[in-house]
């Protein structure tokens, strides 16, 4: 059995059973005094858990804390002595599970290891949870899917954001409004890269054990064993994924990492869905860590607005051809480009610019938008979400439909790396009707007694 208990580091006895003292008299658990008029009315305010209070859970202090912060949870006891100085009224959960079943949670915010991403996230929406995931929502093909699937059950009712807070920087609108109103012609295809490496032999050999209130079962969680070794938690507080998430087991790699920010730059402008095929190659197989250079290519159908067009992944050294011999991809670290008919539009996170090809490319058919019909600022990330959770007809920019497309594609393209060759995709049943051995890398096999659907 896995331990399910709700921990005070600071004393032996469980939060859930203290009474704390509140402006308006005594008051138990998580129940939060708040005012009864006014903008921090409790009409104005929701009950928010941390989920993973160290690492990314980090960046979000500032943000919840505008909201009744009722729960903390994490793995590492160790993490909660400074986590409730901010929050000192919150009820800590070594296991999400048990957070999950707060009483009157009203949303999630979810800063745990890759691996667990995508379990919290469908727990929660299942619990009528609005639920902000830190990337990747997902490092399997399949539970992109399971995710969408209850995230489209609950559509129009729950708020749901995915961490790629670059999203909000305004080259993402920028970039969207070049590609859409024709500045380079006609979309044919696109590129992202990203120039990260992480190599590593293999998982890490059993090392020591874990510190005393680090509860390392549940931070392996779904994951299949693997005994513990402290290198998986080296990283420093903003770079801590990158000691685990190259893994097989526990990550999706670069497209999980800095490829969920680079490719959202590029997902954003070109309103696809899921691919109709996808092929891929990199260096030789690793059973146990992810492709450090790799490059994937994915078809993807016509729309409304475009016909169909190619889209190409690209890590660790590998790159796509630069348009001009003296464009220098190579110096952009995370960046994207665009094929059209009539030129290039190469782009960075906050800069961009056009190179017009062939003898028609005069931009004379290119008309700039006014300033009054530029696409709005997006704003802060938490905020355009937390605005949401309040009233759900408002929209977020990386919700769970938008989201886990976008994943599922990068994932398809370790699933066609691991096969070895081309395979055809159908998005409706989740599986590829031309290459079955393919469909064994959609998923996973996770530890006795986890279960996404939970």
């Amino acid at each position: 059995m896995l331990s399910v208990r709700s921990i005070n580091p600071m004393n032996s006895q469980p939060l859930s059973r203290r009474r704390f003292v509140g402006a308006a008299g005594l008051v138990a658990g998580s129940m939060i005094t708040r005012p009864l008029f006014g903008a921090d009315a409790p009409s104005h305010k929701l009950n928010v858990a941390l989920i993973g209070v160290w690492g990314r859970g980090l960046a979000h202090y500032e943000a919840i804390s505008e909201e009744n912060v009722v729960a903390l949870c994490d793995i590492n006891e160790a993490r909660f002595p400074d986590a409730l100085k901010r929050f000192p009224n919150a009820t800590t959960y070594v296991d999400w599970r048990k957070c999950l079943d707060h009483k009157g949670l009203d949303a999630v915010v979810i800063c745990t290891s890759d691996h667990t991403h995508a379990f919290i996230a469908n727990w929660a929406l299942k619990r009528d949870l609005h639920v902000y995931c830190e990337k990747p929502l997902a490092i399997t093909v399949n539970e992109a899917r399971a995710v969408r699937a209850t995230w489209e059950s609950k559509k129009g009712k729950l708020a749901t954001q995915v961490g790629m807070q670059r999203h909000a920087q305004q080259n993402f609108n920028r970039v969207r409004e070049l590609v859409r109103d024709g500045a380079i012609g006609e979309l044919k295809s696109s590129y992202a890269w990203g120039n990260r490496k992480l190599p590593k032999p293999g998982y890490f050999p059993e090392e020591g054990t874990p510190p005393k209130g680090f509860n390392y079962d549940l931070w392996l969680g779904p994951s299949p064993y693997h005994p513990y070794n402290p290198a998986y938690f080296s990283g420093a507080a903003g770079a801590n994924c990158l000691s685990w998430n190259m893994f097989w087991d526990f990550g999706a790699g670069q497209i999980g990492d800095m490829g969920s920010h680079t490719m959202d730059l590029l997902w954003n402008a070109i309103d696809a869905e899921l691919p109709t095929s996808v092929e891929a190659k990199g260096e030789a197989m690793n059973s146990d860590v992810t492709p450090v250079e790799c490059e994937s290519h994915f078809e993807h159908p016509a729309n409304d607005w475009r016909g169909p067009i190619t889209v190409s992944w690209f890590q660790g050294g590998a790159m796509p051809r630069s348009p001009k011999p003296f464009i220098d991809l190579t110096k952009i670290g995370h960046g994207v480009m665009f094929k059209g008919t009539k030129g290039f539009l190469v782009a960075d996170f906050d800069s961009r610019m056009i190179v017009p090809f062939g003898d028609e490319a005069d931009l004379t058919y290119y008309k700039p938008r006014t300033a009054e019909t530029l696409l709005p600022p997006v704003g802060v990330f938490q905020k355009q979400w937390f605005d949401a959770c309040r009233d759900p007809s408002k929209k977020t920019a990386c919700d769970f439909g938008y989201s886990s497309n976008m994943i599922e594609q990068m994932l398809l393209g370790l699933v066609a790396y691991r096969v070895g060759k081309k395979i055809q995709y159908d998005p409706k049943t989740g599986t590829s009707p031309d290459t079955p051995e393919a469909n064994v890398f959609m998923g996973k096999q996770y530890r006795e007694g986890w279960s996404i659907d939970g």
